[in-house]
This record gives structure tokens, C-alpha cells and sequence, in this order.
């Protein structure tokens, strides 16, 4: 029989946001149980050794902080650093490698003004202070609704208060606005990527899922910066699990959830032994089509119980929604989350040293010290976008490095942070899921990171295969994941890092919101279970957001 144990809240997933919840609530003086398959916490947001004999803890998944709040930090005394980092990104110039842009975000008007001229994009140059000061103002006044009960779009609206930069960044498509402010090629990709991380869309798709996207990306802080987490993102977890486990949070690794009950009980496995926990609040720290699987398994468990048939469902995760007539709209947003869809390739590299590049006015510590795109011209992200749509691998392929190490040494060993050793970090994008029709994994994986190791070749001035260090056993160190991989890893469906598809940051005027659950966006069809994670409205990305919110619902509702 499985063993029970009774707790105020148990949270499925040891991820980022499960550690803030278990934290709050713990704080609070609840009874916490959290528990986590794998066996150790963190989730995506962990630092790992990913290289055999070589002392570099990489941040494998997650690698970089902008949307997690002060006043998370705050509130449970974390030991965060978070670097800022002096370039926001340099992008060499397709159309001649030889010449790039640099984002210097110290540089005065005349150094930003000879930056853009020097791509040929000077007209562009005031057009980006502008519209960047737009974004800050959007941020500036959104950011702290977001650990707050949700705003309606109406007061979202007033609180940006300029009906030109609503309606430019929120209902009209990313793209239309990026053509309309800007002139130069080069300029309106670097803008667009904000839109595309993790995102499969094309920039004029009327479904705006490029504005959430973008707009999720410059909010963070209240400024939009991006920062680099002393010690990596390890650090991050590492702080938030401190926290819980000091407030008494229970926390249990190597625990695999196989069911869960809307009436707040869960199923695990532990040692090889079934167990059984229960609570007055499950949170879910798993992404929505995870726990609709677990719901299922409880569902079709009980039917075998009973000897009786499990009927057929098309819609497993919504027909019970359907009967209790839930409008099309919703029903399309739980359809849509039930089936995710990651579009990227990560790979991790380790180099020497940092290798040179074909722009030669530009150093490479200056160059790899922001966001370095590549291949990112807008109409190469269109042409990349519509090649992988026929199901084809985008040549070349757009891609974004992030080099850690230039801006912090400390996840270095002493030797190697010694030396002239760098991280390298590439995400590529328009690599959707639905690759892998065609590939297989494997086959797919080796063909993504030659495509990645090419798109970067063609702005370097030496191949970059010359310039990866090699591990104890004298393989190159370079390190590719495909949304595969993240899916099984990381129980992400689809390889989806936001868990489904973004939600804007505040509550239709129409919304339902009469429950704790409901104002803090954290509801599910079940009362008792709560999401905590990135499919939380306001989820995505290494916030604690999804966390906290959810812990504000739990604390709500027991006042």
C-alpha cells in the first residue's frame, strides 16, 4: 500500500520556480513537500560539468537572468549577483563580415551615431535611441505588475499611457512595427530576434506571438537589461533551494510523480517504492501538458481500478472544459498548450582562448562580451523562418552567442580562470520541433551543430573547429542540444523553454477573476492544483515569477 503523508502544499518539480514557492509558503509557516525526479534541483536553470576531466561548470540550459524581480531576492535574502554587462551585442555585417555593429551601451551619441554608420544604417542610429526608450517605458511601467495580482488590459494599457507605443508593440505585428522605425537590414533583425527566442513565428503573423515574445524580452528589471549571474545559473537554484530548505521546506530529490489527483493527492516513486502524499494545494511546476499527463494517468488508473473502460477522448486535456462550456477561445489555448513546440538548438562550446574575427576594428573580448548575432539580418530570420516551415534546416542559420566567462571567471576552476579559457554559449534559432518528422535525433543533432559551427565560421577569420579545447579523453568540447533533448532531460514537451506559448501579462477586460488563483494567474480547471512554472500567465524564463505568484494565490486564499 502507498505510505500517505498529509501537507499544506505539495509542489510537483524542483525547477527555479518550485524552489520560490517552497520558499514563500515555507516562510509562511505551511508544511511543504516538494518533489523533484531527477537528483538534483534547479531544473533548467542549473550549472553542470559538461565536459569529462574539465573543471567548467557551464550553465547547460538556462544562461542568463533579466526577468527575475528585486524583490524576489529580497524577500528571501538571496546571495545573487547579477553582472551587467557594458555590451548589449555586436552583430558582423552579412553583407560583409569585414565591418559590424557594436552596442556599446556606454558609448556617448557620437561613438552610438559612428557605430550604425559603419554598417551603413546611420540614419538608423537616432530611430534605435527612440525606439529603445519606448520599450523602457513599457518596462519601466509593467515590470512591477508582474508579482502583483493581474492587471486588465485596460489598466495595462493606462499604465503605459501612450496609445502609439500600445498600439505598436501590442496590437499590430512585431515585424510591421520593426519596418516602420527602421530602414537598415542589419538594424530591424537585431531588434526582431527579441521576438523569436524560443519562438517559432513568422514577425507579421497576426497571432502576435512575436510581441509576447519580444515583449517578455525587454521588460526584465524595469530596464530590459540581461545579466550574467555570478557563479552561473547554478547559483540561482543553489540560493532558492538555501532558502526553502532554511524556511523547512521539505525537499526530495530522485522522487518521479507518475499521477496526480485534482483532489490534491500525488503519486511518486522514490527508491523504488510507491508513495503517496496529499495536500490541501498542489502546485504544478511542471509545463501544463505534463500535468494534464499526470491527470490522465490518475484518471485511467482509477478506471482500471473499477474495471471499467477508459472512453475515448480527442481533446483529452479540454473536453472536460468543452462540457462545461468553456468559450472556443480558451479551448484553443488549452489545445495549444497541450501541444508545445520548441524552435531552437543549444550548444556549448569551451575554447582556449576566444578566436579572431574577420571584422578586425572590433576586439573579440568587446565582440563576445554582449549578445553576438549571426546571420540575424531580418530577411535572413524570414528566409530561415519559411525553410524550416517546408521542414528544412535553415542555411545558413541564425544564431545568438553569449561568452560567460568575459564577464565572470568564477565558474572557471582556478587554473582555467588563470588562463585565457572562455565559454561559449550559442542558441540558434527557427530549429522548431517538428524537424525531427524528418530526422531522426541523433541524425538531427549532428546536422544542427555543423549548421551551427558554419553559420559561425562564416564570420570568423579561422575556423572555429581549430579553436575548441578538448576533455580529458581528447574529444573537442562542444556540447549540442535539440528540443529532443531538452524534452527528455527536462520533461520540457516539445522542447519548449516557456512550457507552451507566452500569455500577455495581464487579463483580458472579460476575464474571470474571482478566485486568488484566478487574479494571480496561476489557475487551472482543478481549484486545488495551481500552476507555478513557466505556464503560469507571466511565466517563461529564470524569474521565480511563476513561483511567486503562485505562492500569493496559496497565501491568499488561506487568509
Amino acid at each position: 500500500m502507498p505510505q500517505h503523508q498529509p501537507h499544506d502544499v505539495v509542489i510537483i518539480g524542483g525547477g527555479h520556480n518550485g524552489l520560490t514557492a517552497a520558499a514563500y509558503l515555507a516562510r509562511a509557516g505551511l508544511d511543504v513537500l516538494l518533489l523533484e525526479r531527477d537528483d538534483h534541483l534547479g531544473g533548467a536553470a542549473v550549472s553542470a560539468e559538461a565536459f569529462e576531466g574539465v573543471d567548467a561548470r557551464l550553465s547547460r540550459y538556462s544562461y542568463l537572468v533579466s526577468l527575475l524581480p528585486q524583490r524576489i531576492i529580497d524577500d528571501l535574502g538571496l546571495d545573487v549577483q547579477l553582472i551587467r554587462r557594458r555590451y548589449s551585442s555586436y552583430t558582423p555585417d552579412p553583407r560583409d563580415p569585414r565591418r559590424g555593429l557594436l552596442v556599446d551601451v556606454e558609448a556617448d551619441a557620437a561613438a552610438a551615431r559612428e557605430a550604425f554608420e559603419r554598417v551603413g544604417a546611420r540614419a538608423d542610429a537616432e530611430a534605435w535611441s527612440a525606439f529603445y526608450a519606448d520599450t523602457a517605458r513599457v518596462a519601466e511601467r509593467l515590470f512591477p505588475t508582474l508579482t502583483e495580482p493581474l492587471p486588465t488590459r485596460t489598466e495595462a494599457r493606462a499604465l503605459v499611457g501612450d496609445d502609439r507605443i500600445w498600439s505598436e508593440f501590442v496590437e499590430q505585428p512585431l515585424g510591421r512595427t520593426i519596418d516602420a522605425r527602421f530602414d537598415d537590414d542589419l538594424v530591424r533583425g537585431v531588434v526582431a530576434t527579441d521576438g523569436l527566442i524560443g519562438t517559432f513565428t513568422d514577425l507579421d503573423d497576426a497571432s502576435l506571438d512575436a510581441n509576447r515574445c519580444f515583449l517578455y524580452h525587454v521588460i526584465g528589471g524595469g530596464t530590459g537589461d540581461w545579466d550574467v549571474p555570478t557563479g552561473g545559473m547554478g547559483a540561482v537554484s543553489g540560493e532558492l533551494a538555501r532558502a526553502a530548505r532554511e524556511a523547512g521546506a521539505r525537499l526530495v530529490t530522485r522522487a518521479e510523480v507518475i499521477a496526480v489527483d485534482p483532489v490534491g493527492r500525488v503519486r511518486y516513486l522514490a527508491d523504488g517504492i510507491q508513495h503517496e502524499a496529499s495536500a490541501g494545494t498542489l502546485l504544478a511546476n511542471v509545463a501544463p501538458a505534463v500535468l494534464d499527463r499526470l491527470l490522465e494517468m490518475n484518471r485511467t488508473d482509477a478506471a482500471t481500478a473499477r474495471a471499467e473502460p477508459v472512453a475515448p477522448r480527442d481533446e483529452a486535456p479540454i473536453s472536460p472544459d468543452a462540457a462545461l462550456g468553456v468559450p472556443p477561445v480558451v479551448r484553443e489555448r488549452l489545445r495549444q498548450l497541450a501541444a508545445p513546440e520548441g524552435a531552437q538548438v543549444k550548444v556549448n562550446l569551451l575554447l582556449p582562448r576566444l578566436p579572431r574575427l574577420r571584422d578586425e576594428s572590433v576586439r573579440p573580448e568587446a565582440a563576445f562580451a554582449g549578445t553576438f548575432h549571426i546571420n540575424e539580418l531580418e530577411s535572413q530570420l524570414d528566409a530561415a523562418y519559411r525553410a524550416a516551415a517546408r521542414g528544412e534546416i535553415p542555411s545558413p542559420l541564425p544564431c545568438e552567442i553569449y561568452c560567460h566567462t568575459l564577464s565572470d571567471r568564477s565558474i572557471l576552476g582556478p587554473e582555467l580562470a588563470a588562463s585565457d579559457m572562455q565559454t561559449l554559449t550559442v542558441f540558434g534559432l527557427h530549429v522548431p520541433h517538428r524537424l525531427l518528422e524528418r530526422f531522426d535525433n541523433d541524425g538531427l543533432r549532428e546536422r544542427l551543430q555543423a549548421a551551427v559551427l558554419e553559420s559561425l565560421n562564416s564570420v570568423l577569420a579561422e575556423p572555429i573547429e581549430t579553436v575548441i579545447a578538448t576533455d580529458a579523453a581528447g574529444r573537442p568540447c562542444i556540447e549540442t542540444k535539440t528540443t529532443l533533448d531538452l524534452e527528455e532531460a527536462l520533461r520540457m514537451p516539445g522542447g519548449n523553454i516557456f512550457h507552451g506559448p507566452l500569455s500577455w501579462p495581464w487579463a483580458d477586460d472579460d476575464a474571470v477573476l474571482e478566485t486568488p488563483a484566478e487574479r494571480w494567474g496561476v489557475a487551472t480547471r482543478h481549484p486545488r492544483i495551481l500552476l507555478c512554472g513557466s505556464g503560469a500567465v507571466r511565466g517563461g524564463a529564470v524569474s521565480g515569477i511563476g513561483g511567486h505568484n503562485a505562492a500569493m494565490a496559496v497565501l491568499e486564499a488561506a487568509r
